[in-house]
């Protein structure tokens, strides 16, 4: 079909403040983006660079294509432009499609009536088109479809990716308060990691920094553990299309020898975790698990990266207790880790002086609704630069 060869905008979505680190990823794949906002970044692609796109993103959360911009005043401008549009040669006709919004406009009062509209719209032209009607829910599973209206603008698109790209298939159990995949990935390309030299993670969690180091260094790409996305249940798309790239991605894996990742933790039961959702991304190989306090690490000769994302108080964890654990981190960074580069994930800032270095970078980055820093300390081997 030719939304597979024809370029039209495409929007690529991700979580608040990964949009550089999103950036650096697309052009990395040769494509050219032409504007970049805290959601997300725009560029101009076929469907066919989508599948590409899908399969190689670590930071992204969905792509979508555009099908039609148009000027919309009210619900009733909507179904009958909504209508105009060929769905008949997009969705098949025996099918399934969702609908999803983000509407800012007045004459909408809950974004659920604006896809009943899109969605009424849809099923009536493919009805008077073909004599049948697909079904329509909000799994996002097969043919997904996005509205993104404000004021009197609006615009649709083929969500190609469907469940959302940020959460990259391998974690079969989350572990508690787990960091999301797309923001641990953006952390780390964050970081001035060389992906050859030591990466320790203590306090690891379920690991999913960890985890994230190794895919990265070694090239796998979240479109390994996936099988499903919203382009497969066009018309028009071809299994040779997904299975073109599929072996592209598998044919870059690397093998990295020597290449040392400890994680650590004092949970026998996050260890365990790791080293399971470790074997399904296929890089338990890499990676050191260890049942300890991150003070009995043992930290491989510099240069290196230590990465620490410890509980700030939000969801885990009591403040007063975290305030020794950060001084505690602080404490081992200054003694043990002279000549690496150190690393703490924190929506805590006043937590974070009891750290008692002084960072050269402050990363803005975002979970859920919490402000958060990735601190960077460079752990001189001669001095220390404490606050």
């Amino acid at each position: 079909m030719w939304y597979f060869n024809n370029s039209s905008r495409v929007f690529i979505t991700c979580n608040k403040r990964i949009s550089p680190y999103l950036k650096l990823e697309v052009e990395g794949l040769g494509f050219e983006v032409t504007d970049t906002r805290p959601s997300g970044v725009w560029l101009n692609a076929t469907m066919k660079d989508c599948i590409k796109l899908n399969l190689n993103l670590r930071c992204a959360s969905q792509v979508s294509y555009s099908i039609k911009e148009f000027t919309c005043n009210g619900p009733e401008d909507l179904y009958k432009i909504a209508r105009q549009i060929a769905w008949e040669k997009i969705i098949p006709e025996d099918g399934y499609f969702s609908v999803t919004s983000n509407v800012f406009h007045p004459s909408i009062t809950s974004p659920m009536f604006a896809n009943v509209k899109v969605k009424d719209a849809i099923v009536d032209r493919i009805r008077e088109k073909t004599g049948k009607r697909p079904d329509t829910g909000s799994l996002l599973n097969q043919t997904s479809l996005y509205l993104f209206w404000k004021d009197d603008k609006a615009e649709l698109f083929i969500d190609s990716s469907g469940e959302t790209l940020a959460k990259h298939g391998y974690r079969k159990i989350p572990g508690k308060a787990p960091m999301l995949e797309a923001l641990a990935s953006a952390t780390l390309i964050a970081t001035k990691w060389d992906r050859k030299s030591p990466f320790l993670n203590p306090m690891c969690g379920s690991s999913t920094v960890a985890i994230e180091a190794a895919m990265i260094a070694t090239n796998r790409v979240p479109g390994l553990y996936r099988n499903n996305y919203g382009f497969m249940h066009l018309v028009g798309y071809e299994e040779s299309m997904f299975e073109s790239e599929k072996k592209i991605i598998v044919e870059k894996i690397k093998e990295v020898p020597g290449l040392v990742i400890h994680a650590s933790d004092i949970s026998d039961d996050a260890i365990y975790v790791s080293k399971v959702n470790a074997a399904i991304a296929g890089v338990e190989k890499y990676i050191q698990f260890t049942v300890s306090d991150f003070e009995q690490s043992e930290v491989p000769p510099a240069p290196g990266v230590i990465f620490f994302n410890p509980e700030y108080g939000e969801r885990l964890g009591d403040e007063t207790e975290l305030e020794a654990t950060y001084s505690r981190i602080g404490d081992f960074m200054k003694k043990k880790c002279r000549g690496y580069t150190g690393y703490v994930f924190t929506g805590n800032l006043e937590l974070s002086k009891k750290i008692g270095l002084k960072p050269s970078r402050r990363i803005e980055f975002y979970t859920d609704k919490i402000d958060c820093r990735l601190l960077e300390y460079e752990l001189y081997q001669g001095s220390r630069r404490e606050v």
